[in-house]
């Protein structure tokens, strides 16, 4: 089994400091919390001090890849602070995709910010949407992507957004699991928007059971326009109870 954890993304709206919304999500019952956004100007100890006193892991944080590129040793510093040993570039524009010579340049750009990153024994994952799994070159570039990258860079898949863009999670997970410690379980509605896990695309039972296969670390609930994150935050801990 995977272990649960949530994406603070999804808690976004809630007005409440970070420190409150990592005690909500061991309450619960979430093992750790992944970090959104920029917060290096939040205060690190009144995290940490969260961490430790509701015995909550800091599986990862999503961190732009300009934000590294710019001040890696600071920014890795930061989250090294509280525990967080694990980073995750979140987003590049569907530009860096388009083509093979464009995935191709994405690809070791990205696996060479990951040697830097493992050099203060970080690791350094990417985290797709759904353009990443558009057809390029007759298959997924997400493929690609995955054979031109190197071992250093890790992989984590969003089982929605692979899902909402017509591929299946649970053969990349298959092929590719050894670069998979981490996937977002996330779901999202005929028309890519999303929405509740088990209210849309995703085949849920049959990307539990890949996950577990696969032998993945964390399972990390997402979702990306909940109209009530706190019941949001709930129901996730349910669902993460079948990964």
């Amino acid at each position: 089994m995977a272990r649960p954890a949530v994406q603070l993304y999804s808690l976004r709206t809630v007005d409440e400091p970070l420190a409150k919304l990592i005690t909500r999500a061991g309450d619960a019952g979430f093992e750790g919390v992944e970090f959104a956004n920029r917060i290096t100007d939040t205060d690190a100890d009144a995290v940490k001090a969260a961490l430790d006193d509701g015995g909550i892991e800091s599986v990862a944080a999503h961190v732009g890849i300009d934000e590294l590129e710019d001040d890696l040793d600071e920014t890795v510093s930061f989250y090294r602070s509280f525990g967080c040993d694990r980073l995750v570039v979140p987003w590049l524009d569907p530009e860096h995709f388009e083509s093979e010579a464009a995935i191709d340049e994405t690809a070791e750009r990205l696996t060479s910010l990951a040697r830097a990153v493992a050099e203060h024994d970080v690791e350094l994952g990417y985290h797709n949407h759904d353009h990443e799994f558009e057809t390029v070159g007759g298959r997924p570039a997400f493929e690609r992507f995955a054979e031109a990258s190197g071992d250093a860079l890790e992989l984590e898949v969003d089982l929605g957004w692979a899902t909402a863009a017509g591929a299946d999670p649970t053969a990349f997970l298959e092929r590719w699991s050894d670069r998979i410690p981490l996937v977002h379980v996330s779901d999202a509605d005929e028309t890519r928007s999303p929405t509740e896990v088990g209210d849309g695309v995703l085949d849920v039972p049959a990307c539990a059971s890949a996950v577990r296969d696969a032998g993945v670390e964390w399972a990390i609930y997402e979702h990306d326009e909940p109209e009530a994150p706190l019941e949001s935050l709930s129901h996730g801990g349910g669902v993460l109870g079948r990964f």
